[in-house]
């Protein structure tokens, strides 16, 4: 069902939400939270559709804010707000209000969501392209718990990073790192299979991939080795080397899809680590409205204390690959291109070994 509204207020938007849901029989209390969603016309659809994806596992009610840039100085003056209510199969399992911001209004849509949210119920705020410097300062974030941007989109993705470091308040998050989720699992798994010490990691992916110099910054700060970031073709992250006593573990993901685990003395493992897309990163990241403190810590790791990025080398023909690179790569001396890592901060919880904070670092 669909309800559209011209040159309205917050308070007709609401007696709207409620005729429509007696309209289909739908109550309001199964809901869980407020999801809102600050985009462009150009991106409202694709981030209305993994909304509506989302919500199939987590009901809520999903404002979509939408500025609109005015032509003319005259049209800039005249506040005008529309509005756009779905309810039943076509807002998923939750119900959705699209509010688009005309004139002097576009700049106080704090005001307008405020009335919009649910009453006791925890807000998420996701901002798909554009996100602002600092999310906790403003308008719309300061009403949330968790506020949710994507360096990814951003014009220069890694230099992003170094901004969401900067202004980083607890309940911050990044598409970016809930990408990397099954390849953090994957590796702390692999590391709880074998006793060993971790002496130098590569992560290789594409080049100005955010999700590569997370993963890259997690892992430096979780076993405080030298890390090396070489670059591929991609798609996404392709492979992740690590150097340690027991020989080399080796997790490679040529195609964004199927991913083969190599440990030195065991045989290949091929293991499911496809691309996802953003109605299952969104799904994830509303399982937990507390701040995320690995994130926190791997983002303040820092991209600077990466080595310099280099060109990864294209394998030469005939040469091993799986179990054979792996068993070849225990008998090489292992490089890094880096210096010894500084010593970590102790307020960073990082003088745990190794070993324990790769296990911990899972959740």
């Amino acid at each position: 069902m669909k309800i559209d509204l011209t040159d309205t207020t917050a308070s007709k938007i609401n007696k709207a939400l409620v005729k429509a849901r007696r309209a289909i029989g739908t109550p309001a209390v199964g809901m869980v939270l407020t999801l809102v969603v600050v985009t462009d016309e150009e991106n409202a659809y694709d981030a209305m559709k993994a909304a509506s994806d989302a919500s199939r596992e987590h009901p809520s009610r999903t404002l979509v804010v939408i500025k609109r840039v005015s032509r003319s100085p005259r049209d800039r003056t005249r506040s005008r707000l529309d509005a756009e209510i779905r309810v039943g199969a076509d807002a998923g399992s939750g119900e959705t209000v699209v509010v688009r911001l005309h004139g002097e209004v576009a700049d106080h849509a704090d005001s307008v969501v405020l009335p919009l949210l649910l009453p006791d119920a925890p807000v998420v705020v996701w901002w798909p392209v554009n996100a602002p410097l600092d999310p906790a300062k403003d308008p719309l974030g300061a009403l949330a718990q968790r506020r949710v941007t994507d360096t990814y989109a951003a014009e220069q993705p890694v230099r992003e990073l170094g901004v969401r470091a900067d202004a980083y308040t607890p309940g911050d998050t990044d598409l970016s790192w809930t990408r990397i989720t099954p390849w953090r699992s994957m590796l702390a798994a692999a590391l709880d299979q074998v006793a060993c010490e971790v002496k130098a990691v590569e992560v290789e992916g594409e080049e100005f991939n955010p999700s590569c110099e997370l993963l890259a910054m997690w892992l430096g700060d979780r076993l405080d080795v030298p890390i090396r970031r070489s670059l591929s073709a991609g798609p996404g992250l392709t492979a992740v080397r690590m150097d340690t006593s027991h020989g080399s573990i080796v997790l490679d993901r040529p195609d964004g899809s199927l991913a083969t685990l190599c440990i030195a003395g065991q045989p290949d493992r091929a293991v499911a680590l496809k691309r996802r897309d953003t109605a299952e990163l969104i799904a994830e990241e509303l399982r937990r409205l507390d701040p995320d403190d690995t994130y926190a810590s791997a983002l303040r790791f820092g991209v600077d204390r990466l080595n310099a990025v280099g060109e990864a080398a294209e394998p030469a023909k005939g040469e091993p690959v799986g179990a054979a690179a792996a068993a070849g790569a225990q008998e090489a001396d292992a490089t890094p291109v880096t210096d010894e890592a500084p010593e970590p901060d102790k307020a960073a919880g990082t003088d745990a070994t190794p070993q324990a904070k790769a296990e911990g670092a899972s959740s």
